[in-house]
Order: C-alpha cells, then sequence, then structure tokens
C-alpha cells in the first residue's frame, strides 16, 4: 500500500489502512456524487512516523502509568497532552516529509485546505468518532498541512478519543489513523442532514447555515432546521435559527483544536438559509447516499454556485442500548470552544459566583438558635435544596471551564513545541487564589510571631502587635474549613497550631519556572512563537487559561461556603434532638417535625485484617508539579491527621481538597493517589514550586508514615527508602 493514494485507488483499498472517512468519499465519488478534490494520506505514513520516531513506545508508556480503567478524566487529558507534544516536536523523516510535501504540492498547489481525520475505527453504524478526532479548515500550502496531519494524528490519543474507546472495550494498542486532504470547498450555504431522524424513524432532517459549515459542526452557530417526511421529502416543519455570524474560510484558516481561531464573517441576512428548491436537493443528495451504502447517512454538504457538493457521508449511529451507555456527549461537554468559554466565564464572574457568595453570605446571618424545631426544619430543607442546586452548577458549569487550560495548553504546545509539554502552566501560576491567599495570610501571621521572637500562646494573642486582629479576621473569613459551628474552639485551636508551625518553618518562595526563566520571560518566548495576527488572540486566550485556572480552584471554596452553613444547620437540629448517630439533613428536618428518628446501628469497632505488605522501591504516577523534593513521609488520610504533620515532611494522601492544602506550604513533596494537573493539589504546589507527582495507585497503602521518600515532579516517580528507626 502507497503512503498518499488517490480516491479512485482507495476505492480498492481496505478500511483499515484508508479508513470509514476515505472509504465512504471513494464509494461516492465513483457513483458519481460531487466531493471535494481529495486525496488520502494511508495509515501507512502514520505507521512509518511512529515506527522511526519510537513514538509506540512512549504512547504505551504514558498511557501504563496506571490501569488505564481506574484513570480519571483529569488524568488521561494530561497523558494525551503529553502525547500530542511528542507528535508535535518529533521530526517527521526526510524521506517521509518530501513525500507528503511534493505530492500535496503539486495536487493543491496554493489552495486552501480541509484536513479531516480518517481513522479506521471512524463512521461505523455501532460507533460513531464524530467530534472527536480533529479536523481543520483554511489550511494553506504544504507545510503548514503536514503540521496538521501530525496534529490528526494526535488526535487518535485525545482524551475523548481515549474514553470513548475504553467505553467500547476498543484495543488502544491498535488504533492508528489515516488522513484525508481536500480542497477546501468555501460555500455559500452548508450542513448536515440526516437521511432517517435519529429520534422519529419516518422523518428525514436537514440543518443549515450560511457560510461553511464548522461552526454548525462545532456547536457555535445555531442553523435553521427542516424536518420532512422520508419517504417523499415533504416538508413537515420548518424552525429559523437566531441570527448571528456566518463562517468565511480566512477567518478560520489554521484553525485549531476546541476552535481556538475565532471565526471572522458578516451578519447574516434575513430569511430561511435554503430555498424550497436546494431543500429538495439535499434532501435526494441524502436519500441518495442512502441508497448507495444501503445504511441512512448523516451528511455534510456545502452549496457553491450550482454545484452541491457532498464533503462527508457516514452511517446513522446506532443509539446505545440503555440510557447511559454512551458517555461521549458528558465527555464532549468538557471541551468548549474559545467563544464558548468566553461567555462561560461572564456568566461565572458576573452571576454564578457572586449568586453562591450571596447565598453563603445569607444563611450566614441567619440566627439558628433564634428559630423554633419548625422554622429550623425548614432552613434545613432550604439549605439541602440549595447544596443540591449548585452542586449542579458546579458540574454543569465551573468544571467545563476548567478546558480554558486545556485549550490554551494545546495552542502553547503546538507554537512552542516545548520539551516540556505542562510548561504552558508556569504563565498560569503566581495568580490570586483564594486557596493561597488564605496560605499567604497565615505565613504573615507567623512572620509576626517569629519577628517577635517571644513565646505567644492562643490565649493572649495581643502580646504581639497586631497579632490578634489578624487572627480574629482570618477566622471571619476562613472559619468555615476549620470549624462545625463559627469560631469553635477546636478550630481556632487548629489555627493557632499551623501558625506557630509555619513560624518555626522557612517560608517558601514564589515559585519560578524550572530553567530559571521568570514568568515575564517564558511569556515573551511563547509570544515570539506566534505568527501574524495571532498574537492578540493568544494574550486573549492565556488571560482565559489564568481565569480558568484560577477558578479551578476557588470554585470549590465557593461550594464550601454553601456545604458548612447546611452543616451548621444540621449540628443544631442533632443538638437539639440529641442525636448521636450520623444523621442526614432530611432525616434530622423530619424529626424536628415530630416524626421519629430512624436508629442507627452502632457500627463497632471492625477486626483488622493483616495489612498487605507492599515492597515496591519505585511508584509511577503523573507528574504534576516540577521539581525534586526528598523528606520524611507523612500519610494524611484525613482532617486529624494534618495536626502531626511537620515542615519538610512529604505529604501523601489519597485526595486533597482545597480545604487540607492549607498545609502544602509545609511540605517538600507531594504524592497524592487521585491524579491530574488540574486538581486542587497539583494547583496549589505549582504556586509554590512544590514537587507533585499525581495519580499513584494505592499510594497510601504503598508509602508508609516515616519512608525516606523522593519525588520525581518531571518525570512523575516516586523512590521509596524503606522507614528508618
Amino acid at each position: 500500500m502507497k503512503t498518499i493514494i488517490t480516491l479512485k485507488e482507495a476505492l480498492g483499498a481496505k478500511a483499515s489502512m484508508v479508513g470509514g472517512k476515505a472509504s465512504a468519499l471513494a464509494r461516492l465519488d465513483e457513483a458519481g456524487v460531487v466531493v471535494p478534490r481529495t486525496l488520502c494520506i494511508t495509515v501507512r505514513a502514520y505507521e512509518r512516523f511512529l515506527k522511526a520516531t519510537g513514538l509506540r513506545e512512549l504512547i504505551l508508556m504514558e498511557l501504563a502509568r496506571k490501569s488505564f480503567d481506574e484513570m480519571r478524566w483529569e488524568e488521561i487529558w494530561d497523558a494525551s497532552l503529553r502525547i500530542r507534544n511528542y507528535f508535535a516536536r518529533e521530526p517527521l523523516g526526510a524521506a517521509l516529509e518530501r513525500e507528503l510535501s511534493e505530492t500535496i504540492g503539486e495536487a493543491f498547489g496554493d489552495a486552501l485546505l480541509a484536513i479531516r481525520s480518517s481513522a479506521p475505527e471512524e463512521d461505523s453504524k455501532a460507533r460513531s468518532f464524530a467530534g472527536l478526532h480533529e479536523s481543520f479548515i483554511g489550511v494553506k500550502g504544504a507545510v503548514a498541512a503536514i503540521e496538521h496531519i501530525r496534529l490528526v494524528w494526535a488526535s487518535l490519543w485525545s482524551d475523548a478519543a481515549l474514553l470513548y474507546r475504553r467505553e467500547f472495550g476498543l484495543d488502544i494498542e491498535r488504533s492508528a489513523m489515516a488522513v484525508v486532504v481536500q480542497e477546501l470547498v468555501e460555500g455559500e450555504k452548508s450542513g448536515v442532514a440526516f437521511s432517517e431522524n435519529p429520534l422519529e424513524g419516518a422523518q428525514a432532517v436537514i440543518e443549515a447555515v450560511r457560510g461553511l459549515n464548522e461552526a454548525l459542526v462545532d456547536g457555535g452557530t445555531e442553523p435553521d432546521r427542516w424536518i420532512l417526511s422520508k419517504k417523499e421529502g415533504e416538508v413537515l416543519s420548518y424552525i429559523p435559527a437566531a441570527r448571528g455570524e456566518l463562517a468565511e474560510a480566512e477567518g478560520i484558516a489554521g484553525k485549531q483544536a476546541g476552535s481556538t481561531a475565532e471565526a471572522g464573517g458578516t451578519t447574516e441576512p434575513p430569511g430561511p438559509v435554503l430555498s424550497p428548491g436546494e431543500v429538495r436537493r439535499v434532501f435526494s443528495l441524502c436519500r441518495n447516499n442512502a441508497r448507495i451504502f444501503q445504511k441512512e447517512q448523516d451528511v455534510e454538504w456545502t452549496l457553491k454556485g450550482p454545484s452541491l457538493v457532498c464533503l462527508q457521508s457516514r452511517p446513522i449511529t446506532a443509539a446505545p442500548q440503555a440510557e447511559g451507555d454512551d458517555k461521549r456527549p458528558w465527555y464532549l461537554s468538557l471541551k468548549r470552544s474559545f467563544e464558548n468559554l468566553k461567555r462561560l466565564r461572564w456568566i461565572i464572574e458576573e452571576h454564578i459566583l457572586p449568586s453562591m457568595s450571596g447565598d453563603a453570605d445569607a444563611l450566614a446571618g441567619v440566627i439558628l438558635l433564634s428559630h423554633d424545631d419548625g422554622t429550623l426544619a425548614d432552613e434545613l430543607d432550604r439549605r439541602q435544596a440549595l447544596l443540591e442546586k449548585w452542586t449542579a452548577t458546579y458540574w454543569d458549569e465551573l468544571i467545563p471551564f476548567a478546558h480554558g487550560m486545556r485549550l490554551f495548553g494545546q495552542f502553547y504546545n503546538d507554537r512552542v513545541k516545548p520539551g516540556d509539554a505542562h510548561e504552558f502552566m508556569a504563565l498560569l501560576t503566581d495568580t490570586t487564589l483564594i486557596s493561597t491567599d488564605r496560605n499567604r495570610e497565615l505565613m504573615e501571621m507567623a512572620r509576626l510571631v517569629r519577628e517577635s521572637g517571644r513565646e505567644a500562646a492562643l490565649e493572649s494573642l495581643d502580646r504581639i502587635e497586631g497579632l490578634s486582629e489578624r487572627f480574629e479576621a482570618f477566622l471571619g473569613r476562613f472559619s468555615f474549613l476549620f470549624c462545625k459551628t463559627p469560631w469553635c474552639s477546636e478550630g481556632r485551636q487548629e489555627v493557632w497550631e499551623l501558625i506557630t508551625r509555619l513560624a518555626s518553618s522557612p517560608l517558601k518562595e514564589k515559585a519560578r519556572h524550572p530553567d530559571g526563566a521568570g514568568r515575564e520571560a517564558l511569556e515573551q518566548r511563547f509570544l515570539e512563537a506566534l505568527h501574524g495576527d495571532e498574537k492578540t488572540f493568544a494574550l486573549e486566550l492565556l488571560d482565559l487559561a489564568r481565569a480558568s485556572y484560577r477558578l479551578r480552584d476557588d470554585d470549590n471554596l465557593y461550594l464550601e461556603r454553601i456545604s458548612y452553613e447546611l452543616d451548621r444547620a444540621l449540628q443544631e437540629g442533632r443538638r437539639r434532638l440529641g442525636a448521636a448517630g450520623d444523621y442526614e439533613p432530611l432525616e434530622i428536618a423530619a424529626a424536628l417535625r415530630g416524626a421519629p428518628l430512624p436508629e442507627k446501628s452502632s457500627p463497632g469497632v471492625p477486626e483488622k485484617e493483616p495489612k498487605p505488605v507492599m515492597i515496591a522501591r519505585q511508584l509511577v504516577g503523573q507528574p504534576a508539579g516540577p521539581g525534586l523534593g526528598r523528606g520524611r513521609a507523612r500519610v494524611i488520610h484525613g482532617r486529624p491527621d494534618l495536626s502531626s504533620f511537620q515542615s519538610g515532611e512529604v505529604l501523601v494522601c489519597d485526595a486533597l481538597d482545597p480545604s487540607l492544602t492549607i498545609i502544602i506550604p509545609l511540605a517538600a513533596a507531594i504524592v497524592e493517589r487521585r491524579g491530574g494537573m488540574l486538581i486542587h493539589g497539583a494547583i496549589i504546589a505549582r504556586e509554590y514550586g512544590i514537587p507533585c507527582v499525581t495519580g499513584v495507585p494505592g499510594a497510601t497503602e504503598a508509602i508508609s508514615t516515616g519512608d525516606d521518600v523522593t519525588v520525581d515532579g518531571h518525570l512523575g516517580i516516586v523512590i521509596i527508602n524503606r522507614a528508618h528507626s
């Protein structure tokens, strides 16, 4: 099989070599359907590249850091980001690069191109990878085409594609990628059509926008929609779209993953996108494709002058067998376009967070002791409902906004091609986080204690000038992280002990980039790698990513305040009822209204099973905070263990939530079972320049308190020297 073939040659080729998209285009071309001028870069090119660079082994190593079935989406994204960077950095090889460059140049010259994925696994009736592999529109010239072919290859290993393969039990090691290179047809009207409505088998559906269809496929533009009878093509209903802007080829030239380039365009004229005659033509194309393949089809098309061009055609994916089987919509919901993220940021900063804060303030102002039992029960119900509401908002709006970091990371790595795929994170740190503000205030109080040169006790804070006022102000802002009730004695004592430990420890310096360059120098290097008018967009994207980074940590603390206020009412209800068991808010509310409390059986003291002895000396996880750190391990299972943590120890835990990151400034390094660059422990570790490895399977079992541990945050490796007495 040749490396590059025409559609006529693809007609007789195996789908395992050219992929579903190229195979379908070849059959349509043979049947006389108008398709763009097309070349197919076969799987052989991909295999040659992997063999010459050793990338296959690197990919398998990245995916073997942890059992794939146990990896969280954050960990899979980290791995896919590093894999993508390998594809961007590794040389193509002189022979392959020359072959691709000459053939593409001869075939297309300076024409604008579309570079599309054509993986062998794509476009079957049982599975659709639509939206999971990359396509690039408006690419000009052979050099740019080759760069984007690399990125299409890399998209085989995107987090969404990997998760989807896991969902269907596909063999990841056998995955491969062919690529379709097409002359871009700059149609005046474009869209998608279904020969059979996935929701109603007797109907067909046509969706259309003016200009190119990329904004429609990416979800950035609402289309006009026609519902037709499947048999006759009679229009049953027409739903016009809210008019926006139309995408033009020059506006999306060089488009990057996740729609990082803004679409230029002009305001659309009023009226339906398609005339009645054009609707009939698109319907006929759709039904004709279904006859050719003997399967109902999902068709992308464009109208340029008198020509109706079929861009691609694939089987309509069979519906999942049971609700929830196909998690692809959720995976894709985490991948947002630049424009979507800008709108989402405005919603979060101007509406969601102020509303959460306002609700928390209102709840904090309620004097629960003045409520009778019935009113307290109502208050418990109200607070439970608020927590459920804001928790849903957290998952639906705040978690997806974390994609701003991912989008910037891809853009940065594609332009700069750094040796460290996570180098871009250094441009996001050193920002204003609620957690670092909290820790900074603690360290400032520790400085006052240290500089006083005298003993101080919790009962006599006023011995040190300015300390008492700062201490009370700190509790007023952050008591919800330490106390079940406002300013409880246990919380006050915990804060004070932390201050005294910080006072006897060296204070952390501001984190710097690993190679010694400051953030300003790194930003300058990034801007120098840009071309043309990319700089304005890049600075906007960087600002968005910094907001995404900040809110990824802050959002939990906003939610924690709501949870604290529910817990405060719950504790008051338990106190009144003398309820010592672990009762839920609804149970306490019902009891306050007169219902009997359900019996809670005592769990007793379970017999301890012998703990398995793990003798691994080296553990592998995800690199999450660059640097090397060594110290005595301290395994933290929960809040009570924090009081024993000493300066210079290595913090080992299952998972660090924002309320626990208060101890990070004392740590020499961090090891966490939960994985990913986007988790809270990793974010705060990078703020302080502390080495961090996440996603370490069985971290709290493999490492014991007292073990001498070395943490390599560059490679994601933890080395254990057994405890010494």
